[in-house]
């Protein structure tokens, strides 16, 4: 206790001693204005109106839609395991359609392991849902490769994993890669 107040008192006096540093006299507002600080007209400010938005004319020329997607994960009590919920959005911020969700993920597992369903505990458009059959059976065996090296895996690095390996069903979205794990 007596060590937290006279560190306390210390940066304390060392903003004292900066204040008295500042000799000079505060500028006056009404000079600031007066010198065109302020203009509504500035002209590095970007308004609004001048943002293009995406159109189809972008997608003639090349250039690259792209489109986000809200993660949400729950637990399945019956298959005790994770199980990733996805809502995807276009550049505009508008929720992508079924067939659009559908073009983002792997034909292999688009309407077999993924569907389309209510999330359990929010409401909205119906979210892609990776089923989780499999899941437990794969991160089983990661964790026994884990306690097999004489490591535990921690929360934090399991949900990394079971991301990454959730990727294989949805190999346009990308994850961060320069997480490193040691086991």
């Amino acid at each position: 206790m007596e060590t937290a107040q006279s560190t306390g008192g210390k940066a304390a006096a060392g903003a004292a001693d900066s204040d008295d540093d500042d000799d000079e006299e505060a500028g006056d507002m009404e000079d600031f204005l007066d010198s065109g600080m302020l203009d509504a007209n500035d002209p590095g400010t970007l308004l609004p109106t001048t943002v293009k938005t995406p159109s189809q004319s972008a997608e003639e020329e090349g250039i690259e839609q792209t489109r986000t997607y809200d993660l949400h994960i729950t637990y399945d009590k019956y298959y005790q395991t994770p199980r990733l919920w996805l809502i995807g959005y276009n550049e505009s911020r508008k929720p992508l359609s079924v067939e659009q969700m559908y073009e983002d993920f792997s034909a292999d597992h688009a309407k077999k392991t993924i569907t389309m369903e209510s999330h359990p505990h929010v409401s909205g458009p119906p979210m892609a849902s990776i089923h989780p059959c499999r899941h437990a059976e794969v991160m089983k065996k990661i964790i026994q490769t884990v306690a097999d090296g004489g490591r535990e895996l921690d929360v934090h690095n399991y949900l990394v994993i079971f991301l990454k390996f959730v990727q294989a069903v949805i190999p346009t979205i990308e994850y961060d890669y320069t997480r490193n794990f040691s086991f």
